[in-house]
């Protein structure tokens, strides 16, 4: 599908959200910041729906919860829905969530990583701890993934909870999503007693969490899919890094396609979705 990237996002995605001063100051402390109120019921539930539709049927999960690793327990993941529908373009594509990811960091602008919507089954297991910038071959810390929920997500639902303060920490940065880092992780948190936030989320709420800010979530014990859309954004001014594992040299590949380490990580998935006026 070929899509135009010219036209503005709806008015609902492009509304200014008051982040105060002592929110920005959390983040750069923990890690973290889980704030109310973003995203208006209306707004969730018209591009939800097309982002549940296509997460159905770009599925490619068939293997029962019980044959699954814990990995795949956890969500079932499709990645890059904005590149499948316009309405999905839209709503990543949003000035909002964009503006908030560039005042949290402290950039001029961001750029695209790649979108991920996350769908925790009924039955669905936990996700192990880890940081997301394992996976990533990039050359700084100013990488932060907006976590959208598209209905409530109560503790029965498996909300994210996060290490608060733990992207100051090096224990467990080796360690892809396993039983091991699940392990190995939560007792290192434990160790230097870093607090985890666990705390539901009501409709609207949205968290951002820097790439090296240790997280898990719990299982889905509910009778309803826990239905989330991530979205990475980077620094606009991101350089690509030389990969140091199997998973960077794979994200290289599929999401800075035609990159080397020491470019700037604006490859043609990467638009530039905010920059400072």
């Amino acid at each position: 599908m070929s899509l135009d990237l010219s036209p503005a996002p709806p008015l609902e995605l492009r509304r200014p959200y008051l982040l105060a001063p002592a929110a920005i100051e959390a983040f750069g402390e923990q890690g973290f910041i889980h704030l109310r109120d973003v995203l208006a019921e209306d707004t969730l539930a018209h591009y939800g729906r097309e982002i549940t539709r296509l997460t159905v049927a770009l599925n490619t999960q068939t293997a029962s919860l019980a044959e699954r690793s814990t990995y795949d327990r956890a969500f079932l993941q499709v990645m890059n829905l904005w590149q499948k529908s316009e309405i999905v373009r839209n709503f990543v594509f949003g000035e909002t969530l964009a503006r908030i990811a560039a005042q949290l960091m402290g950039v001029d602008g961001v750029r695209l990583y790649h979108d991920q919507a996350l769908y925790k089954e009924p039955g669905g297991g936990i996700t192990p701890t880890h940081a997301d910038q394992y996976y990533w071959p990039l050359a700084s810390d100013r990488t932060v993934t907006a976590w959208i929920p598209l209905q409530a997500v109560p503790r029965e639902m498996g909300p994210l909870s996060f290490y608060a303060g733990s992207h100051r920490s090096s224990l467990g940065r080796d360690l892809p999503i396993s039983d091991e880092s699940e392990a190995a992780i939560t007792a290192a948190m434990e160790a230097q007693a870093f607090p985890i936030f666990d705390e539901p989320f009501d409709l609207g709420d949205v968290s951002f969490h820097s790439g090296w800010v240790f997280h898990r979530a719990g299982p889905n014990v509910s009778s309803t899919p826990r239905a989330v859309m991530t979205i990475i954004y980077i620094d606009a001014a991101m350089r690509v890094a030389e990969p140091s594992n199997a998973m960077q040299r794979n994200d290289l590949a599929q999401w800075l396609p035609g990159l080397v380490p020491g470019d700037l990580a604006a490859s043609r998935l990467n638009p530039v979705l905010f920059r400072r006026s």
